[in-house]
């Protein structure tokens, strides 16, 4: 496995597990969109989001608690394949908003963790993971549960956009994210990629 960071935009995904879309409900069907999105909810973690693995992710002051929502995310390479994939951790403030998500909410200094390592090789469709805090299980994903596939994802979202060399894609965040601290331990654990921790700090008062 070879050091990985992000050297193009990363991008995320919303709505794209079936427990997490299924959990909206009727709330799709509410002004002002009335209905279930066509096509992928993407948003934009910009640099400053990143934080490497091992890295300690400050929580501002006035945030009690931060959504962790664990992911992992295709990494483009040459015409428009895919060179491997990387679990991420994908923190955000909580908010109501899954349609557009504010900025403020979900770019923070600090607040995506990048795993240390890109995989190659591997069917997306067979991946799992667990999210640990201080040690204890507190969510898993099966990523066989998309709605959309990553082979269908990557489709849909370059009939709209090109996605260049080093530009990353999150798959996605399953239902039920849990919730974290300063002071907490994060660990994102899948078979097959070397586990990405981070440790949560409080910022000045």
């Amino acid at each position: 496995m070879n050091t990985f960071m992000p050297t193009g935009t990363v991008y995320g995904v919303l709505l794209n597990f079936r427990a997490e879309r299924d959990a909206l409900g009727a709330q799709m069907d509410a002004p002002p969109y009335k209905a279930a999105p066509k096509a992928p909810v993407l948003y934009v973690k910009t640099a400053n989001t990143w934080a490497p693995h091992g890295a300690a992710i400050t929580v501002p002051s006035h945030v009690p608690e931060v959504e962790v929502g664990a992911t992992i995310a295709m990494v483009m390479g040459d015409d428009g394949r895919v060179a491997g994939h990387v679990l991420m951790n994908d923190l955000s403030i909580p908010h109501a908003s899954f349609f557009r998500p504010p900025v403020r909410f979900k770019c923070v200094d600090g607040f995506l963790g990048v795993g240390t390592a890109l995989r190659t090789g591997g069917d997306a469709q067979g991946f799992t993971l667990e999210v640990h805090i201080n040690g204890e299980t507190r969510q898993r994903a099966d990523f066989s549960q998309l709605v959309r596939s990553a082979p269908q994802l990557l489709a849909d979202v370059s009939a709209f956009m090109t996605l260049a060399p080093g530009d990353v894609l999150m798959l996605g965040c399953n239902a039920g994210r849990p919730l974290a601290r300063a002071g907490d331990r994060i660990d994102i654990i899948a078979p097959g990629f070397q586990t990405l921790t981070n440790t949560l700090i409080g910022g000045a008062a």
